[in-house]
C-alpha cells in the first residue's frame, strides 16, 4: 500500500469532524501538534497539502485537516524511531534536497522569462516571415519493383480503383489500408524523390512509377492548399517552453560560470558509479 493511499483510507474512515474557527493570530508558525517535543505547525501541514494531487486536495477540508495532521504526527514517531542514517540514506537526503532548492531558484527565472512581450517576440521570430507554404493530401501504392509499379499503373489508367489497388499491393501496411491515404503533409515531411514527384504532379492524376530507398510508388496527388502561420494562441505553449529552456539555459550558464569549480573526480573510472557497496562503507 503507497503513502497516499494509507493517506486516503485514514481520510475516508475519519469521518467529518466539526472545524474550529481560526483565531486571528493564527501563522506558520502556529503549533498544531507535538511529538516527543517535535513540534509540527500550521505551516507543515500546509506545505504538505499543496504537494498532495488534486484528488486529494478536492477532500472535504476537516477531513483534510485530520488526516495531514495525523500523517505528519505518525511520519514524525516514524523518524524519531530511526538512530543514524546510513550513508545512502544520508547522500539521498542531501540530493532531495539539492533538487528541491534548485527548483525554487529557477522558479523566479521563469516567472520573469515568460510574459507577453517576450512570447510576441519569439513568435515574430519564428513566424512573421515565414512564407506561406503548399501542403499536399495524397495516397500512394508502393511496391518493391519497377515492373510491379507498371503492371499497377497499367490497371489504373484502365479505370481500376487506386484505393482497392492500395489495399491489395501496397507495402506500406499503413497507408495501404486506408486505400493508400497519407493525410495532408508539408514540404520537408517526405524523403526528396517523393517530395519532388509530389510538387510535380497534377492533381488527380497518378504518376509514373517514382523510386525512392523504399522501393517504387504510384503517387496519386488528390489536392493541395496553401498553410498559413498559426496564430500566436496556437502556439503559445510551444513558445513559453522554448523562452523557458533559453532562460533556464542561460541562468544556470552564468551561475557556473561565475562559480569556482573543481572536478578531482574527472581521472576514476567511470564504472564505479554502478558499484553501489559503495555506500556500505
Amino acid at each position: 500500500m503507497t503513502k497516499m493511499t494509507r493517506f486516503l483510507a485514514s481520510c475516508a474512515v475519519l469521518g467529518a469532524l466539526s472545524a474550529p474557527a481560526l483565531a486571528q493570530d493564527t501563522t506558520a508558525d502556529t503549533v498544531v501538534a507535538s511529538v516527543n517535543g517535535t513540534e509540527i505547525t500550521l505551516g507543515h501541514m500546509i506545505a504538505l497539502r499543496e504537494g498532495l494531487p488534486q484528488q486529494y486536495q478536492a477532500l472535504p477540508d476537516d477531513v483534510l485537516f485530520k488526516g495531514i495532521l495525523d500523517q505528519l504526527i505518525q511520519q514524525t514517531a516514524l523518524e524519531q524511531s530511526v538512530g543514524d542514517l546510513a550513508k545512502r540514506d544520508q547522500l539521498a537526503l542531501e540530493n532531495d534536497r539539492r533538487g528541491y532548492i534548485s527548483g525554487v531558484a529557477l522558479q523566479a527565472v521563469v516567472a520573469s522569462a515568460v510574459t507577453d512581450e517576450a512570447l510576441q517576440a519569439a513568435y515574430d521570430a519564428k513566424f512573421k516571415a515565414l512564407e506561406p507554404s503548399t501542403e499536399y493530401n495524397a495516397a500512394h501504392i508502393l511496391v518493391d519493383s519497377e515492373e510491379k509499379a507498371n503492371e499497377l499503373k497499367t490497371q489504373l489508367d484502365g479505370g481500376a480503383d487506386f484505393a482497392e489497388l492500395a489495399r491489395e499491393n501496397s507495402s506500406d501496411t499503413g497507408s495501404g489500408a486506408n486505400g493508400g491515404d497519407l493525410g495532408w503533409f508539408g514540404p520537408g515531411m517526405m524523403v526528396k524523390p517523393f517530395e519532388d514527384a509530389v510538387i510535380a504532379a497534377e492533381i488527380g492524376k497518378v504518376t509514373a512509377p517514382v523510386k525512392s530507398d523504399f522501393g517504387f510508388h504510384l503517387i496519386l496527388v488528390k489536392e493541395t492548399r496553401v498553410a498559413a502561420a498559426p496564430t500566436l494562441d496556437e502556439t503559445r505553449d510551444e513558445l513559453a517552453a522554448e523562452i523557458e529552456r533559453a532562460a533556464v539555459d542561460a541562468h544556470i550558464k552564468t551561475l557556473t560560470d561565475a562559480a569556482e569549480v573543481t572536478r578531482p573526480g574527472e581521472g576514476l573510472d567511470p564504472t564505479l558509479l554502478r558499484d553501489a557497496t559503495l555506500l556500505d562503507k
